[in-house]
C-alpha cells in the first residue's frame, strides 16, 4: 500500500472519529438540549402571552376611562333650565367632580400601568381640586408629576404648582415653573409654563419680574414665519393690555 493511500485512509478515520465522538455527545446530553430548548419556547411565549395581557388591559383601561371622561364633560348647568330629553346635567364643578372622581380613581388602582391608568391617576387629582380636597389631590398628583413619560408628568407638575398656588405654597409653585420652562414636553409648553410665573409673580407685586418673562416671551416666541407664537400673543396683551382691549377701552 503506497504512503498517498494510507494518509486517505488516515483522514477517513478520523472524520469516523470524529462523527462517533458528536453523535455520543448528542445522546448524553440531550436531556439538557431539551430543557434549554424549552425554556426558550417559554420565554418567547412568556413575552407574547405578556404583551397580549397588556394589550387587553389597556383597552379596558381606555374604555373605563373614556366612561369617566364622559361624566367629567357632563354639562354644568342651572337646575332650573329645561333640558332635552335623556341629556345630563350637574348643578356645580364640584357636583360633577364628586361624580368623576370615584371612576377616576378606580381606573387609576385597576389599570394604573397603562397610559390610561397614568391619565386617570393625573384626573383623579384635578377632581379632588375640584371638590377642595387638596390633600388628596397632592397625593395623587406626586406620582403623576413623578412619572417616567414626559409628556404625563408635566401635566401633573402643572396641576401641583397650581394646588401649591392656591394653597398659599408659591416658592414650591415657582421651582416647578422654572422647571417646566426649561423642558420640552409637548402637554405643557414652555411659554405656558412662563405665563403662569409671570402671572403669579404679578399677585405677589413682583410686576418687574413679570415684564421681564413678557418681553422675553414676545421676543422670542415666534413662528416660521417670524410671526409672535400663542406665548408671544398672551405676553403682548398682557404688557399692552389697553391696546389689546380695543379702542373703546381706552
Amino acid at each position: 500500500m503506497d504512503n498517498a493511500t494510507k494518509r486517505q485512509l488516515k483522514k477517513q478515520d478520523q472524520f469516523v472519529s470524529a462523527t462517533e465522538h458528536g453523535i455520543a455527545w448528542a445522546q448524553q446530553n440531550r436531556t439538557q438540549a431539551i430543557v434549554y430548548a424549552a425554556a426558550a419556547v417559554a420565554v418567547i411565549l412568556a413575552i407574547i402571552g405578556g404583551y397580549t395581557l397588556y394589550e387587553h388591559r389597556s383597552a379596558a383601561a381606555e374604555t373605563a376611562f373614556g366612561a369617566a371622561m364622559q361624566t367629567y364633560q357632563t354639562p354644568v348647568l342651572d337646575p332650573a333650565q329645561p333640558l332635552p330629553p335623556g341629556m345630563k346635567s350637574f348643578p356645580d364643578a364640584k357636583a360633577r367632580a364628586a361624580a368623576a372622581n370615584p371612576q377616576f380613581v378606580q381606573v387609576a388602582n385597576q389599570y394604573g400601568l397603562t397610559k390610561a391608568g397614568k391619565l386617570a391617576l393625573y384626573f383623579a387629582g384635578l377632581t379632588y381640586m375640584d371638590e377642595g380636597q387638596n390633600g388628596p389631590a397632592e397625593d395623587a398628583l406626586k406620582p403623576v408629576a413623578a412619572s417616567w413619560d414626559s409628556g404625563v408628568a408635566a401635566l401633573g407638575k402643572m396641576a401641583l404648582a397650581g394646588l401649591y398656588r392656591q394653597t398659599g405654597r408659591d416658592a414650591q409653585a415657582i421651582d416647578i415653573y422654572n422647571e417646566l420652562a426649561k423642558g420640552k414636553a409637548a402637554t405643557v409648553p414652555a411659554g405656558l409654563a412662563q405665563i403662569q410665573l409671570a402671572e403669579l409673580y404679578q399677585s405677589e407685586g413682583k410686576t418687574e419680574d413679570a415684564r421681564k418673562i413678557y418681553s422675553a416671551l414676545k421676543d422670542n416666541d415666534k413662528d416660521s414665519k417670524g410671526k409672535p407664537g400663542p406665548a408671544a400673543q398672551v405676553a403682548i396683551e398682557k404688557l399692552n393690555p389697553k391696546t389689546a382691549a380695543g379702542p373703546e377701552a381706552q
